[in-house]
């Protein structure tokens, strides 16, 4: 089947193959929209809806590839966002002066919110050739009740459900891959750190994970068939494998006294990166998901390197915390360059970093004395759009869904 790309170029516009936009007097459809030459350009929204245009303007403005402007005559691309029948969003790229309809396409959803946001994916993967992140949701924890609980929303925060009422401690939510699970860790019933595993169709909550000692950092594999934790029943923190039932717990980790911490996976499943103090200091490891050696990741960025979190598009790439002069920031580091590099700057603190969809943002806590909001950052371009602002009391440790 023959891809029609069209490609904008310093201004000009054609399309692959010398296939103009308008051949003999028709409509090309065109498969995918390329922009050349810019890493950053400009667009305006329109819709006849001014929620739904409300929704993607604010949509747009967390991407960093994106810059809103306020009139069609100096944006590269106008985005066109219609309501349409049954939870529907029609959306339409437009492109030249006049605007010429370069892409239109109807996406439902379970809402007309929620197919706006799938219809702004879709423009981002049709205009950047990258997958989109906006209709992608989170976990985190939350403390409007008073306590720290776990929560499910959307990535805007507008549709906030609040799954625990444990009045206890609970920390590091994770979702499965299918999205119908979450796991995390609570102090509540025994007073020690126990996982649990919420189901998310019938909303039941059951205890995991309640060896002796402390159970905490349970993450799913990328299939869901393995959970990885970190268990201190033989003594110190160690970093354990087993299937998604529990059933063949493998202790990978043999330190003999150092702390580990914050096992994540990589994309295929093989490996595991993960915090260990076995020289003195918070550093990152590397090391295969079936056992062996552990192996120091050069990060040199800094003399504490924690809560590490490996790229599901870019297996290259791991974001991860460092603290540098004073207080913490997000770095990430390049296996095909063996470098690190800050990503964030300013003087709050900048910790719990999670890919997106994309491999290119992060969603992440921005914490200060008085306050925790989340946030997404552009690792490319270092721009940081918060997505809460204090009003729903400290929000941390958020886990983003890729699907």
């Amino acid at each position: 089947m023959f891809k029609r790309i069209l490609y904008l170029v310093c201004g000009a516009t054609f399309v692959c193959a010398a296939l103009d936009v308008h051949a003999q007097g028709r409509e090309v459809e065109i498969d995918e929209i390329v922009v050349r030459g810019e890493d950053v350009f400009d667009i305006h929204i329109v819709s006849e809806d001014s929620n739904l245009a409300n929704l993607m303007r604010r949509a747009f403005r967390t991407h960093g590839q994106f810059r809103l402007v306020n009139s069609e005559q100096n944006a590269r691309f106008v985005f066109d966002f219609a309501p349409a029948a049954d939870n529907s969003v029609r959306v339409r790229i437009k492109s030249g002066s006049p605007p010429q309809v370069l892409f239109e396409e109807t996406v439902s959803g379970n809402s007309i919110r929620h197919a706006g946001l799938r219809a702004g994916d879709l423009v981002v993967r049709r205009t950047t050739g990258t997958r989109g992140y906006f209709s992608g949701r989170l976990t985190f924890i939350g403390t409007a009740s008073g306590h720290r609980e776990v929560y499910t929303s959307d990535l805007l925060l507008l549709n906030v459900t609040q799954l625990t009422r444990d009045q206890s401690k609970s920390v590091s939510p994770r979702w499965s891959p299918d999205g119908q699970r979450i796991l995390y860790t609570s102090y509540y019933s025994s007073g020690f750190p126990d996982i649990f595993q919420i189901d998310l169709n019938s909303m039941r909550r059951t205890p995991l994970v309640t060896f002796r000692g402390t159970n905490t950092g349970a993450r799913f594999s990328p299939d869901g068939s393995r959970i990885s934790m970190v268990l201190s029943g033989e003594g110190t923190p160690e970093v354990y494998v087993s299937n998604a039932s529990l059933q063949n717990v493998q202790r990978l980790t043999q330190t003999g006294g150092s702390i580990q911490s914050s096992p994540t996976w990589s994309r295929d499943g093989s490996e595991l990166i993960f915090v260990s103090d076995r020289d003195g200091r918070p550093q990152l490891y590397r090391m295969s998901a079936r056992g062996g050696d552990m192996r120091r990741i050069p990060t040199d960025i800094s003399r504490y390197c924690a809560e590490p979190d490996w790229n599901h598009v870019n297996p290259n790439k791991v974001a991860f915390t460092a603290a540098v002069g004073g207080r913490f920031a997000i770095a990430i580091y390049d296996f095909s360059t063996r470098q690190s590099r800050f990503v964030t700057r300013g003087p709050q603190d900048a910790v719990e970093p999670r890919w997106t969809s994309d491999g290119r943002h992060l969603i992440y806590t921005l914490r200060s004395a008085d306050r925790e909001v989340l946030a997404v950052l552009d690792t490319e371009t270092g721009k940081s759009t918060p997505l809460s602002d204090g009003s729903r009391g400290r929000l941390s440790q958020a886990d983003f869904l890729i699907r």
